[in-house]
């Protein structure tokens, strides 16, 4: 830091002189200075000519030569660097700082802890031993005091429930009232996103984790009240009494109804209290706990869809941290009771781990969001808002889990079940989508066929991931077209009804994700062409928005999802959607806690080795549902098409589930130049052999010989690389980071992307005459240009290199041309 800070002031000192005539060393003037600053607000690199404008401009530089001006924006630019530099620096310091308080008391916690343990252990030796004729059993008891839950009859009453949570959370989240141990695969680190802890042997289930976030105090409670804006399991939430504690605080009684995650378990609801106060030193805690009796809830009509769980002493501590920020202890604590669901269930409602991924986390995770999309560090896609987009995850996620539970008060009633694979279809007449838009006045109602069931020895991430990047392998696009069309004006405008082809090819338009990309949403383009000859100028394309969820493999716990709806081309921030999409949870026996805790912590993820992180003996549920709208006049003909198209898609996910897992053979691999699969790192060596035996110089600078090396080194290149495969119509089969930005898509997508797509007319011209020198002489150089982005922006280049990729066989001195490679330099978005 210091280092930097001296070379700051050496610059500022030499960016203030230059040399006159004679050769000394003469100060600017601060009218020269001023002049000079204008010019480089609005061009940092100014070319030649502009810096002979500048000199004609102002004629209080006319006598200092253009190579001294030069020479200033030069320093003037290092000088910027170095305080951007700096200024990173001081924030990995601040960050590294409270990471480092945080694990110093997360040390102080455990040592208390192991003491408590000792202690115990002692006390439970002596009691052997002065014991006899008794069962002596090592029963573990939860060491979280065990009190009598009051009802809600008077004030003081709440007063000392609330007073009685507060201590109980803050033994929870910083004492050792619970036996935390680590999260499974979420080390703790200067670049992780906190630390985190699940509990063992308690009553009940628990999840705790500590983070630093860069938002005030009352920011991040005001957030995490919220719970609807970030806990995706929360359908409602409802405040029923809210009153002063005299103290400071509030306390609150609160109804909070939430989805079951599958359609063979009822939802759970909960009737508690919430007491908010601030302490000392500027902390703020807000903690909660279930409240006996049966309190506020449902109506009669659909009491029956929901189980009463329980939620022990949880809540939030949030102390701000020094230089800025915030310090958050989260702890969620809660008893599901799991006797109520199938046994196949009971893991799921019994796992610490399911809990910690799906409110703990994620609690932490989008603060975090929130907080990156509030400094300006988050950019999206199209144009659109952070906080829109999140909407959209939002609406689909929220629509989804509406859909699988179909609750009376929503208007959703069974119609039947169908057939041994247990599908349900249900019908909402209330769900009207007219009133979002007035030009689906003649939707009569929304149905849904949905069917949940048991797959083994396959990972979540991995199906999923299948499903997302080969769509055709399991969805019938014309299904898509007919959803689809209910976005338009009326029946005659339902393009999925007049004859249409569908080429089977999907564009994946990134549009937002998360910090850490366990989450994305995008837009999916399904290529269609009419058939009918008049129609031939209309596109046929149907347009998705879909959001991903869930595909890192070594997320212990966590669910994954692929839920989508149709959309218009250009859908506004309004847009209705009508969700569909498939869940995967897994259900691995709680009896495998411990063996997870010993290896999960070991493993580690390295882009040049891939790793699967699925369980051969693993279990999940897969629940699936599709929702139609239709007309009034053709509900049963659209129940009997979504029975039967959710059958095949059924058929067709058990048949790919098959074919991923590791005892069976997989016809329908992933993408083999996904990073890290031993084709990309051979491509990544014949890349930079053929650059080097062709341009007689090295692509790379690196003087190691190993591949995974090379593949990451060619991965992080500042220059967008890109190869295509050698046929009458070159399509794209790779790109490293760079190129993926630059042409906005993503490794699949890239596949379905020909060479020619990225340039305009002019483009394509002036690339035929270079094209044939590239076959002739094997590479070729190409003057600046421009090119288009997938999303149809415009990006500049100031030089391309394209060279023949030979593919290395030692039996043939000739090598065989695998592929063409493009090197873009410098490239930028006008």
């Amino acid at each position: 830091m210091a280092m930097a800070v001296a070379n700051q002031h050496e610059s500022g000192d030499n960016i203030n002189r230059h040399l006159d005539s004679s050769g000394k060393y003469v100060r600017y003037t601060a009218e020269q200075v001023e002049a000079l600053e204008r010019v480089y607000s609005e061009c940092p690199k100014p070319t030649s000519l502009r810096r002979q404008q500048l000199i004609r401009e102002f004629p209080i530089l006319a006598h200092i030569e253009p190579k001294q001006i030069k020479v200033w924006f030069q320093n003037r630019r290092c000088r910027d660097k170095q305080r951007k530099e700096a200024s990173r620096l001081q924030s990995v310091n601040q960050k590294l700082s409270a990471m480092n308080k945080l694990l110093m008391e997360e040390n102080d916690r455990l040592q208390k802890q192991v003491s408590h343990l000792v202690t115990e252990n002692g006390y439970m030796k002596r009691q052997l031993t002065t014991t006899v004729g008794t069962d002596a059993s090592c029963e573990s008891v939860d060491p979280t005091p065990q009190h009598s839950l009051r009802d809600a009859n008077s004030h003081a009453g709440l007063l000392a429930v609330a007073e009685e949570t507060l201590a109980e959370f803050l033994s929870k989240a910083t004492g050792t009232a619970v036996d935390w141990v680590q999260m499974p695969g979420m080390k703790p680190g200067p670049d992780s996103v906190g630390i985190f802890a699940i509990s063992q042997r308690c009553n009940g289930v628990a999840a705790r984790a500590c983070g630093l976030v860069s938002l005030e105090p009352m920011k991040i409670v005001e957030i995490l009240k919220d719970r609807p804006s970030w806990f995706r399991d929360c359908r409602s939430l409802e405040v029923f009494t809210m009153f002063p504690a005299g103290n400071g605080g509030t306390i609150e009684l609160i109804y909070m109804q939430t989805y079951a995650p599958t359609t063979l378990a009822p939802a759970r609801d909960f009737w508690t209290l919430r007491y908010t106060k601030s302490l000392d030193n500027g902390r703020f805690v807000v903690c909660e706990r279930s409240l006996s009796g049966s309190g506020a809830g449902s109506n009669a009509s659909s009491a029956a869809q929901f189980v009463r769980a329980e939620m022990l002493p949880s809540g939030y501590l949030i102390r701000p941290c020094d230089g800025g920020g915030s310090i958050i202890h989260i702890v969620d604590h809660i008893n599901l009771e799991g006797w109520s669901v199938p046994d196949v269930l009971r893991p799921l409602y019994e796992s610490s781990k399911v809990v910690a991924q799906r409110m703990t986390i994620a609690a932490l995770r989008y603060i975090r969001q929130v907080a990156h999309e509030t400094n300006g560090e988050v950019v999206y896609g199209l144009g659109r808002q952070p906080a829109v987009l999140r909407t959209f995850s939002q609406r689909l996620s929220r629509g989804f889990s509406d859909a699988v539970n179909g609750f009376n008060d929503d208007g959703w009633s069974i119609m039947h079940c169908s057939g041994a694979e247990d599908i349900i279809v249900a019908v909402n007449s209330m769900k009207h989508l007219n009133s979002l838009t007035d030009s689906l006045s003649f939707i009569g109602g929304v149905l849904c066929a949905k069917a949940s069931m048991l797959i083994q020895n396959v990972s979540p991430a991995v199906l999923i991931r299948f499903l997302r990047e080969h769509r055709s392998e399991w969805a019938d696009f014309n299904v898509d077209a007919y959803s689809a069309a209910t976005l338009k004006a009326g029946a005659f405008a339902y393009s999925g009804l007049r004859p249409t082809r569908f080429s089977g090819s999907q564009i994946i338009m990134p549009l937002g994700h998360t910090i850490q990309n366990e989450e994305m949403l995008e837009v999916v383009r399904l290529e269609g062409h009419s058939l009918i000859q008049e129609d031939t100028f209309l596109s046929r394309d149907v347009h998705l928005l879909q959001i991903c969820t869930g595909i890192d493999e070594d997320a212990v716990g966590a669910c994954s999802e692929l839920v989508f709806a149709p959309i218009n081309e250009m859908f506004p921030d309004d847009a209705p959607l009508v969700p569909s999409g498939f869940r995967v949870i897994p259900v691995d026996a709680k009896t495998g806690d411990a063996q997870d805790l010993l290896t999960a912590n070991h493993r580690t993820l390295n882009i040049s080795t891939p790793e699967t992180g699925s369980n051969p003996s693993s279990r999940c549920i897969l629940t699936i549902a599709f929702q139609f709208p239709f007309e009034n006049n053709l509900q049963e003909n659209v129940a009997n098409m979504a029975c039967q198209y959710v059958r095949s898609v059924i058929s067709s996910v058990q048949r790919v589930a098959m074919a991923l897992s590791p005892s069976g053979l997989n016809p329908f691999s992933v993408s083999k130049l996904s990073p890290g699969s031993a084709e990309a790192v051979t491509l990544a060596l014949w890349i930079c052999q053929s650059y080097n035996q062709h341009l007689g110089s090295d692509l790379l600078r690196t003087d190691s010989l190993d591949g995974g090396s090379l593949l990451k080194q060619l991965w992080d290149h500042q220059d967008a690389i890109l190869c295509c495969s050698l046929k009458p119509q070159p399509v794209f089969m790779f790109a490293n980071q760079a190129g993926l930005d630059m042409l906005e898509t993503t490794l699949v997508a890239l596949q379905d992307i020909t060479l020619e797509k990225i340039f305009d007319e002019s483009g394509r011209k002036a690339l035929c005459p270079d094209f044939a020198k590239l076959m002739q002489q094997g590479f070729a150089c190409l003057p600046s240009g421009m090119c288009v982005s997938t999303m149809g922006r415009h990006v500049s280049y100031e030089q391309a290199v394209s060279w023949k990729v030979l593919a290395d066989s030692e039996d043939n001195n000739n090598n065989s041309i695998h592929c063409l490679a493009f090197l873009f330099a410098n490239w930028s978005f006008l």
